[in-house]
């Protein structure tokens, strides 16, 4: 099977902080995000993406990596067959 990798822009909500983050997905999971810039935080395009999509918290985002972990579909920790791979190295990059 193959998969697709995507990224989003959204919020990200902690019980202390509520800030934007660049969120990314396979195949429409989220399965990891990275922290944006400051002069991203009040970009209005970024803002306006952001409000249209979900609201992430840490929990959240708990449960979708046990998800992915469990059926071996996690694409940091897992071999997949990734139509876009470059997305990828760009997350192996931050890391």
């Amino acid at each position: 099977m193959e998969y697709k990798l995507s990224y989003s822009y959204n919020w990200y909500e902690t019980e202390d902080e509520r800030c934007i983050v660049k969120t990314y997905h396979i195949n429409g999971v989220p399965f990891t995000f990275d922290n944006v810039p400051d002069e991203l935080q009040i970009h209005p395009e970024i803002i306006i993406q952001a409000n249209k999509n979900l609201t992430y918290t840490p929990e959240y985002f708990y449960l979708k990596s046990f998800y992915l972990i469990d059926e071996q579909c996690h694409p940091c920790l897992f071999e997949l067959d990734i139509i876009n791979p470059e997305l990828l190295e760009e997350i192996d990059s931050l890391q």
